[in-house]
């Protein structure tokens, strides 16, 4: 064993009693390779099972080589955990074994943080003014205001009091619209800039999958300069970067642009770009309606709607016109003026740059209207290729998560964050060699070290997979009747203690009518998750009461963490495949067919086998942990793919016998009852 591998080893022993724990062997075989992958620059892919403790399975090698490391994850959740509950836990045990002072940090985007430029000059902004016009919201804004300028304040959204988003928009900017700290005149006290300036000094930055993406798909610096990035919740990542990069347009960002304008450049520029804004609303809302009407006319677009066209070719031509002026106009030397007019031109380069895309496509985006909000969107059909060019040539890569694998293969996962397996490149249809990499910045993305640590807990012993054989398939209309008396009869054998997940609203709603009706004498609290509502409090709530039933959708299939007996029922309500309109990932298969490949088996089959596995992991997060996971769709028994989906999820031990899973359950019921 190397001396590096001697102090990592008793790093993680002292980080792992500090934090109250015991050894792991899945950990340590993690960390090794973690310290592996920093010393001898490679990318390491590493599935890690729940329970085995990953994070400190990255973050000790990094902190005992000295490395700076970039922590991107995908959940806020995750974030909260390694800045407030992990590295704090760690720090005082590895500042004494390391014998130095170790640094962390979290970076948001500068959305996340108030511009106090923006929130001092109030009076001359007109998203202020409209803010303060709506008499309920002067509260809020008064609340707000008062918090930054207390001693100590962050000036980050999640420190922040509660205030209707509406405020908050209009004491904050996005990265476009921002002048940056050293033009600007609050740049001195710029709580983003002061939050940078601690990152950039950190050993370990925490930071999100979006905030990244757009920097690698930009080529251009937004977060600390690092020897290392640790991609966690990795399966998350590409569609994550997907949505970071996804250009959109609707009629209030337009009409916001175009009110900037003619407030800080007054006249016929101003006014003609005002104008060709409304006429763009009036259109996109026009167009709204007809796809309303007539739903088949949604779904993915070839290219811009005709009637869409011409007014959004107006819009950008009004764009240009007053973004000439304000780069002619050099007499404007108030700082406070020249950050206005800054955020003037971001938000009109920002309308431009995604007109000109939206107005040719191309082949490699794919273009969609979304009539609920009439949004038009424009997304990249792949992404891997700018990851494997931009990220993956640049440091070494720890891409991890405790869900990696398809029907036990890294290949699915590998190929979309861009790694290049066995020496071939299929985005490209050709092998890049190791000196064309090393040229771009000195990293082979094919140069990979690929590992399955396994989960310290014994999944065949701990937990049951029901699979039920006679249910009919499920329809586009919910889950059928014969479903929903099921999952009522595994919810009344658990007592309750049901996490249920739905692949749609019209599940989550079927089965809360239902579940009412039927459990009505057992006076079981139901916790129905609603559109827009917060994950945290409902998770919180649905912990507290060991007897609640939480039914939910898609945000509730990864990242909840139910540890004992509030949880010992996980219900499925069917394979989670994407929909048939979803653009992007219809768009994909279809180009997967279209080379001679299937979309079924290379997209929509990956796609849902790791959000069931993630579904399922929720309901081992323990030792301790007992309980029953059922999937009430037939097809993963009665199909051949089947098998790809099951070999995708933890190892439980598995029936159709629904009468030997509800003694079960009432057994376990009964158990933690008597306790």
């Amino acid at each position: 064993m190397s001396e590096y591998s001697k102090k990592v080893r008793s790093a993680l022993d002292a980080a792992v009693t500090a934090i109250g724990g015991s050894p792991r062997e899945g950990q340590i075989e993690m960390a090794e390779a973690v310290a592996n992958a920093l010393s001898d620059r490679h990318h390491l892919l590493v599935q890690a099972g729940t329970g085995t403790g990953k994070s400190l399975a990255y973050l000790v090698p990094a902190l005992v080589h000295g490395k700076k490391v970039l922590v991107a994850t995908a959940t806020l959740a995750l974030q909260r955990q390694l800045v407030e509950r992990d590295l704090p836990k760690i720090k005082a045990a590895l500042d004494k074994e390391l014998n130095r002072d170790i640094s962390f940090a979290i970076y948001k985007g500068v959305g996340n943080y108030i511009c106090l430029q923006k929130m001092n000059n109030a009076p001359n902004d007109p998203e202020a003014q409209a803010v303060l016009e709506v008499s309920a919201l002067e509260g809020d804004a008064k609340r707000l205001r008062a918090w930054a300028k207390s001693p100590g304040a962050t000036g980050d959204r999640d420190d922040a009091p509660e205030v209707d988003r509406r405020v908050w928009s209009a004491n904050s900017v996005s990265g476009r619209e921002c002048m940056g700290a050293d033009e600007c005149p609050s740049g001195s006290k710029c709580f983003a800039a002061l939050a940078k300036a601690k990152a950039q000094t950190a050993d370990i930055v925490v930071t999100n999958h979006t905030l990244l993406a757009i920097e690698i798909v930009d080529s251009h610096p937004i977060l600390p300069e690092r020897d290392a990035i640790v991609l966690d919740e990795a399966h998350e990542f590409m569609d994550r970067t997907t949505q970071a990069v996804t250009e959109e347009i609707t009629a209030a960002r337009v009409l916001r642009a175009a009110n900037m304008a003619r407030k800080h450049m007054p006249g016929k520029a101003g006014d003609a770009l005002f104008k060709a804004s409304e006429k763009f609303a009036k259109a996109i809302g026009e167009y709204g309606d007809d796809l309303k009407a007539d739903p088949t006319k949604a779904g993915r677009l070839d290219k811009l709607p005709a009637a869409l066209e011409a007014p959004l070719r107006a819009v950008k031509e009004g764009v240009a016109a007053v973004t000439a002026l304000i780069a002619a106009d050099s007499e404007i030397i108030d700082p406070n003026s020249m950050a206005d007019r800054a955020r003037v031109k971001g938000a009109l380069n920002e309308i431009s740059q995604t007109a000109t895309k939206l107005l040719k496509p191309g082949h490699t985006h794919v273009l969609w209207f979304e009539p609920t909000y009439s949004t038009l969107y424009l997304a990249p059909l792949a992404v891997s290729d700018v990851l494997r060019g931009n990220l993956l040539t640049q440091t070494p890569v720890i891409a991890t998560s405790a869900t990696l694998t398809v029907g036990k293969s890294f290949d699915a996962i590998a190929k979309n964050i861009g790694f290049v397996i066995g020496g071939k490149n299929e985005d490209e249809g050709d092998d890049e060699t190791e000196e064309s990499f090393e040229k771009k910045g000195g990293m082979d993305p094919a140069n990979l070290q690929i590992l399955d640590v396994g989960s310290p807990f014994d999944f065949a012993n701990q937990g049951m997979l029901y699979l039920p054989k006679d249910l009919p398939e499920p329809g586009r209309d919910g889950p059928s009747k014969q479903a929903l008396t099921e999952l009522g009869e595994l919810i009344q054998a658990a007592g309750g203690r049901t996490l249920a997940l739905f692949s749609s609203w019209r599940g989550v709603e079927a089965a809360d009518e239902h579940l009412r009706d039927v459990l009505a004498e057992l006076k079981l609290p139901i916790i129905t998750q609603r559109r827009g509502d917060s994950v945290g409090p409902l998770v919180d709530k649905f912990a507290k009461d060991e007897k609640s039933i939480l039914l939910g959708t898609i945000s509730l299939w990864q990242g909840i963490d139910v540890p004992g007996p509030a949880c010992t029922l996980v219900a499925i309500d069917r394979i989670p495949f994407p929909r048939p309109d979803e653009p992007v990932l219809s768009a994909r298969a279809a180009e997967a067919d279209a080379a001679g490949g299937s979309g079924f088996m290379q997209i929509s089959l990956p796609r849902a086998a790791l959000l069931l596995a993630q579904g399922t992991g929720r309901l081992i997060r323990s030792l301790d942990d007992r309980g029953v996971v059922a999937i009430l769709d037939s097809r993963i028994v009665n199909k051949r793919y089947g098998s790809i989906l099951l070999n995708s999820m933890p190892p439980f031990w598995r029936t159709s016998d629904g009468a030997v899973i509800k003694e079960a359950l009432r057994r376990l019921d009964a158990q933690y009852l008597g306790k």
